[in-house]
């Protein structure tokens, strides 16, 4: 079979690669979608997990499929629907370890522990649940900032990440949120998946129009924005800067995405104003909440772009270019 892997910087190849056979405790899936996510755009960067490691590399792990081949020990029926936990019992799809999803066919080891693949529920299209993954960052993103209806959220970067983001904070009742992105495509993706207001932030002053959004609180006497959590998903370093300054008192923060560089941030503000920041990793500790959100709400504008394994490459484009849509989508042939 096919199967896209990453061979050194800006080095990405299909190639050819046996045909996945199981153990006895082991899964073969055969993949019906997978996302082209941020992570992956940033490896193809570096050439690997964190640069080149001597090995070539397979990517891709944000998929759902369904079920090919099982080992002995497995307790799967043939032909069920799967979304694919990449990181689940240590298995790393994609993410530095053996396998990948990029691929018609991806073994899953160790499928018999019951933590890699969850059931896709009958009434969801097995593409949406492809989401499953960069849903459950976000929703992590969520988690770490608690928030809750009747707070004032500000979303900035509305990348596939920062839109799961949006998602499941409308999932949990959170009315009034705001994404800021440069990307008008992005922003009208925000908005059908529930954002109140969207700032345009190349065209438009970013905190000025917060401040009128959210409105005011005083902190010793000087007006800070009234917005209570600050989800970071765009990776820019003057937001994380920005925010002690401009924040009011006890606001909560969580950082998902990736700052590369260091950041200098004024901590005695930190400090006055009792900021929580958080660093967002990974999924909730549930991972099959993901689906329970992907059956109550609508995610399909998150995907913007499809493309066969075969055309790769002009994927991997779109995904680098933040200004063209949402989720770049690999899709069976």
């Amino acid at each position: 079979m096919k199967r896209i892997q990453l061979h050194g910087p800006d080095d990405v190849r299909l190639v050819d690669v046996p045909d996945p056979e199981p153990g006895p405790r082991d899964a073969v899936i055969r993949v019906a979608a997978c996302g082209i996510c941020g992570s992956d755009v940033n490896y193809v960067r570096q050439g690997g997990l964190a640069g080149p490691a001597g090995e070539p590399m397979p990517l891709g792990h944000e998929l759902a499929g369904v079920v090919e081949a099982v080992g002995s020990e497995v307790d799967l029926s043939l032909g069920t629907r799967v979304v694919v936990n990449p990181l689940g019992a240590g298995n790393m799809i994609g993410n530095g370890g053996s396998e990948g999803g990029f691929a018609p066919l991806l073994l899953v080891r160790n499928a018999a522990a019951g933590e890699s693949l969850l059931l896709v529920p009958d009434a969801l299209p097995i593409e949406i649940a492809a989401l499953a993954e960069p849903l459950g960052v976000g929703m992590n993103a969520v988690d770490q900032v608690e928030a809750k209806p009747g707070d004032k959220v500000a979303v900035f970067g509305a990348g596939p990440i920062g839109l799961a983001a949006i998602a499941s904070l409308r999932d949990r009742g959170v009315e009034d949120v705001v994404a800021i992105d440069f990307s008008p495509r992005r922003l009208d993706i925000a908005t059908q998946l529930g954002a109140r207001a969207t700032i345009q932030a190349d065209n438009q002053d970013t905190w000025k129009s917060l401040r009128e959004l959210h409105g005011t609180e005083p902190v010793l006497g000087a007006p800070m924005i009234a917005t209570d959590c600050y989800i970071e998903a765009s990776g820019a370093k003057a937001v994380l800067q920005q925010i002690p300054r401009r924040a009011k008192s006890n606001v909560r923060v969580s950082i998902v995405a990736l700052h590369y560089e260091e950041v200098p941030i004024n901590f005695l503000l930190v400090m006055m104003k009792q900021l929580t920041l958080r660093g967002a990793m990974e999924y909730p500790d549930d991972y099959g909440r993901t689906l329970e959100v992907l059956s109550r709400r609508d995610l399909s504008p998150m995907i913007t772009h499809r493309f066969p394994l075969e055309q790769f490459q002009e994927g991997l484009e779109v995904a680098r270019d933040p200004r063209q849509g949402g989720k770049v989508m690999i899709t069976a042939t």
